[in-house]
């Protein structure tokens, strides 16, 4: 059971890293970055590494807000 679960968290977590790659627009890649990020948070609390999963999810989620807010903020100034 244990190993199922680790393997789907892996596939899962391989199949986003590929979307976040194929993204073209940068708005859409950072919230599918920030899905990556939440994933890669379970894969890691699968794994049981608890300190590196709330590692991950602060930076998954802070990360991609900040790009966002840059995005709009670029968008914003644009004349």
């Amino acid at each position: 059971m244990t190993a199922a679960v680790q393997a789907l968290s892996m596939l899962l977590v391989g199949v986003l890293a590929a979307l976040v790659v194929a993204s073209r627009n940068p708005a859409r890649q950072a919230v599918v970055m920030g899905v990556f990020g939440l994933t890669l948070a379970i894969l890691f609390l699968v794994l049981q590494a608890p300190d590196v999963a709330l590692s991950q999810t602060v930076v998954g989620v802070a990360y991609p807000l900040m790009v966002l807010l840059t995005l709009a903020r670029a968008k914003a100034r644009k004349p």
